[in-house]
């Protein structure tokens, strides 16, 4: 018989995770924790020092990345910890972050659409246990796809930024579009291009060549 592995589960829809809770435990693992969002998975992870961590990507409050960025910060704080991110989507924000903790073991990314044999997911969730890697080929074609792109070392909210630039609004313009302070908006533009490693020239060229870069980044896509 194979040992329980003890699971906090982190889903914000209802009947998924209670479904996940349910199978899970059919298949002798021990659901600790199941929780709705990033903060809680955190604190659960602390509580309870489960064996494996399963966790959505999108999550309350932005429903951007926060159950990603969540599973990094719990790689480098115990990093015995198994974890598999489990999503509709591919991320590519934190992704390699994700891949790469730990030396790449016991770690996993599935999509959940493409998850349709049970026997199969509860089999790779036990080789990430045993310290093996999972990962989705799409998950794997986009961070391939990634590496080749200028753009990929850019925060999804720089990149967002950088699109503005594009579209000719000044950083007042951005300030206002966005909902920030307009210092918020020169500091990602200061980070942009630093990132895009674009020469000490004036900073009005600086962001010519940043447009530029966005444009090429956009036709190769």
């Amino acid at each position: 018989m194979q040992p329980t592995v003890r699971v906090v589960l982190a889903e914000d829809g209802v009947l998924l995770r209670e479904g996940l809770v349910g199978l899970l435990g059919k298949f002798g693992f021990d659901v600790v924790a199941a929780v709705e969002d990033a903060d809680a998975l955190k604190a659960a992870v602390e509580e309870h020092a489960p064996d494996l961590v399963v966790t959505d990507i999108r999550m309350p409050p932005g429903f951007s990345d926060e159950g990603l960025r969540a599973a990094v910060e719990l790689r480098k704080a115990h990093p015995g910890l198994a974890v598999v991110a489990l999503s509709q989507y591919v991320e590519l924000s934190y992704s390699a972050d994700l891949l790469d903790s730990n030396g790449g073991t016991s770690v996993g990314y599935l999509l959940k659409d493409r998850v349709v044999d049970v026997e199969e997911f509860v089999a790779a969730l036990r080789r990430v246990v045993d310290g093996g890697t999972v990962v989705d080929p799409t998950v794997v074609r986009q961070l391939l796809r990634r590496s080749r792109d200028p753009l990929s070392r850019l925060s999804a909210r720089e990149r967002e930024v950088l699109a503005l630039i594009a579209e000719g609004h000044s950083n007042t313009a951005i300030a206002q579009i966005l909902t920030v302070a307009e210092v918020t908006v020169g500091k990602h533009i200061g980070n942009i291009l630093t990132k895009l490693d674009l020469p000490l020239t004036d900073d009005k060229n600086r962001r010519v060549l940043a447009v530029l870069t966005y444009l090429r980044s956009r036709a190769a896509a």
